[in-house]
């Protein structure tokens, strides 16, 4: 069987005055089902998704999303629905955030083709089309190379008019035999990427983030990383 299996705990923290992090939000997955005053569904396949994806999101299916021992667990499957022959989960929170520090344990799948990812997207594309309301990659992976990771930040411009800063494939340990914490803390001037508490990346973001191409769709600097992402 072709599968995968992604296990979560996450948990917000905000930066107060004081100069400590303070926790806000958090999800132990400690029920026996997903809570939806956290957690909405996307579902569908092809053509609404741009990454060329061989599988179905579907909602309310356990075989591909549920909570069980303390996790959420995201699995994929060999099975034909509407034109893909794959279903697997893909999840949203309900709450947005501008800026904090994002603690995700997770452990990633392992087998070619697979691309367990954490991302954030902004609430409203104020600024426009993707990605030139900005997104956030937490965490990227590939499941024929388990033990690395890569982070990124989209902006500029719509597509393909865009822009991004990245890391390169990062290598640490084996992420299919173990939980690691994936963290990620964005302030107002910087963005910075962790595992483990280990530093890999950082993105300055309080600058002009205009591609250079096509109608600049920023007027302040830092756009369009001002506003609320989930």
């Amino acid at each position: 069987m072709f599968s995968y299996i992604l296990l979560l705990t996450f948990m917000l923290a905000i930066h107060p005055g004081s100069g400590e992090w303070q926790l806000v939000w958090e999800d132990n997955f400690d029920g026996d089902s997903l809570d939806p005053d956290k957690w909405s569904y996307e579902t569908g396949a092809e053509p609404n998704w741009g990454n060329h994806e061989l599988q179905y999101y579907t909602e309310g299916k356990t075989q591909n999303v549920r909570v069980e021992g303390g996790h959420l667990v995201i699995e994929a499957h060999p099975q034909n629905v509407d034109k893909s022959h794959f279903t697997s989960g893909r999840l949203d929170s309900t709450e947005t955030w501008t800026y904090g520090r994002f603690v995700i344990s997770a452990r990633l799948p392992k087998g070619k083709h697979l691309w367990p990812a954490i991302w954030m997207m902004p609430k409203e594309d104020t600024y426009g089309d993707w990605p030139a309301s900005g997104e956030i990659d937490i965490m990227e992976s590939r499941g024929q190379k388990s033990d690395t990771v890569e982070a990124t930040v989209h902006y500029g411009g719509p597509y393909p008019n865009n822009s991004f800063s990245g890391s390169p494939e990062t290598k640490f340990s084996d992420f299919s035999t173990a939980f690691h914490a994936f963290a990620f803390e964005w302030d107002v001037n910087e963005m910075r990427w962790y595992v483990d508490d280990k530093e890999y990346f950082k993105a300055n973001v309080h600058r002009d983030l205009w591609s250079h191409k096509g109608k600049n769709p920023y007027t302040k600097i830092g756009q369009p990383f001002d506003k609320p992402f989930y």
